[in-house]
């Protein structure tokens, strides 16, 4: 890829953007009711700088707690960031955040990073996707819970969330969360995130969601996402739904 920076002038924003060789680490910095400080992988696919009008599909990434820190190389050791740095082309733009030591996932602090991603490059906002592990696990049943028309689909890995949580967004949202299609995975023998944490979750939300669904992988650990993210499947299911089919 080549190498990219990016600058927003208006008032409220100031990003600063690095150059890596396949994925430019950038930051976005911004204030409205509270500071957001949000430090950031993107990949560009494949003819993404050729295809001048074309909008992309997208997947944002949300890492484990293994890979908060300063170092945002260590997002990709994981998931689709970790395919594409290894050379795999899956045709997305991938946007893969990163927390800083000691905290976890921030649903505004992600939501500014999406509006921001979403204003400055060609992406397809009918296909845009939520997944994350472990952490990013929570993190994405938090954030596709409370934003299901923000997302085509999420597929949480070995995460989990608080039901009452699940109660509240539904009481909000309950046409939409009920059109949301959600792909959960989990390792059978998983003993940092127990499977019953989506199983919970799943559970409470295909009762109204039929296009809620839970893979698990019944002689894994806690390690369910290589072979998750490794699965062209997982690709295919996401470009099989739109925004537009909820219109």
């Amino acid at each position: 890829m080549k190498k990219l920076s990016a600058a927003l002038l208006a008032t409220l924003f100031a990003i600063s953007s690095l150059c890596s060789a396949d994925q430019t680490p950038q930051s976005l910095q911004t204030e409205i009711t509270h500071k957001v400080d949000v430090r950031f992988m993107l990949h560009l696919p494949k003819g993404y700088e050729e295809a001048t009008d074309k909008n992309w599909p997208m997947i944002l990434f949300l890492h484990g707690a293994g890979e908060r820190g300063d170092d945002l190389q260590k997002v990709t050791v994981h998931g689709p960031p970790k395919l594409v740095k290894n050379g795999k082309e899956l045709g997305f733009i991938i946007v893969s955040p990163q927390c800083p030591k000691d905290t976890s996932w921030d649903n505004r602090d992600l939501i500014a990073l999406l509006d921001h991603v979403q204003s400055s490059y060609r992406v397809d906002r009918d296909r845009t996707y939520l997944t994350g592990l472990s952490m990013g696990g929570y993190g994405t049943w938090s954030l596709g819970l409370r934003n299901p028309l923000r997302f085509a689909a999420i597929a949480p890995v070995c995460g989990g969330g608080v039901t009452i949580d699940t109660r509240l967004a539904r009481r909000d949202k309950t046409a939409p969360l009920n059109q949301l299609p959600i792909w959960a995975f989990h390792g059978g023998k998983d003993s940092v995130v127990p499977p019953e944490e989506s199983a919970r979750l799943v559970d409470l939300l295909k009762k109204n969601n039929p296009q809620v669904k839970l893979t698990i992988y019944p002689e894994a650990s806690h390690d369910s996402w290589t072979a998750t993210y490794d699965n062209p499947e997982l690709y295919e299911w996401f470009l099989s739904h739109s925004l537009k089919d909820r219109k």
